[in-house]
This record gives C-alpha cells, structure tokens and sequence, in this order.
C-alpha cells in the first residue's frame, strides 16, 4: 500500500500570538529543541515542512481582494504536507507536533485526494 498525502495546516485563536512579551532566549531554545526531536522523529512523515504563511490576496471570478482577514476568529499561520499509511498515522504526526501545544493553536489534517 502506497503512503497517502494530507494536509495539515497550523491554526491558532487570532490573539493568542499577541499577548505580552515574545518567548525568552532559553524558551526559544526550548521550542526549537523540541521541534528538532520531532523533526527527526516523523522525518520519514515529513513531505513538506511548509512555512509561515504571510499577508496574500482572496480571488473570486468576479474580483481580486486583500486577505485573509485579521477580524477572522482563528488565524491560518501555516501548513505542511505529511506522507502517512493513514488518517490515523498523519493524525499522530500532527498530534506530537510541538505547534499543537501552544495555547489556542490546533492542526487541520485532511488527506489530499489524487486522481
């Protein structure tokens, strides 16, 4: 059986980003820790790391406008492509991510469907 393709994309509470002082050095060190050691554990999962998604436009087929939206209640802030035997696998990835336990922040996981 060939290993499916899903999406996953980073959510956080539109907010949660913003309150008080950014992480200290020893904190920031911490996460990027923690993040390593997940990065090595799922690196056969990992398709595409993805990034952080900056400002962009919405398109319609009757206009171009600015997007996405800062009064919307959660915020997309990224996304990854994670290469899994099945849903419950890539939900697993998802699950150990060091993204998903800052407060107000999930991960949508959704299989990419190929003809």
């Amino acid at each position: 059986m060939s290993k499916k393709n899903y999406l996953c994309i980073q959510r956080s509470e539109s907010g949660s980003c913003d309150q008080g002082e950014g992480p200290s050095p020893a904190q920031m060190e911490e996460m990027y820790t923690k993040f390593n050691a997940w990065k090595e554990k799922f690196r056969a999962n990992l398709h595409d790391l993805g990034g952080k998604l900056g400002g962009g436009k919405i398109v319609t087929s009757e206009s171009t406008t600015d997007g996405p939206f800062v009064e919307a209640k959660e915020i997309i802030g990224g996304y990854m492509i994670v290469s899994a035997d099945s849903l419950e696998e890539a939900l697993e990835v998802a699950r150990q991510s060091p993204g998903v336990w800052m407060p107000g922040s999930s991960i949508e996981v959704r299989e990419i469907s190929t003809p």
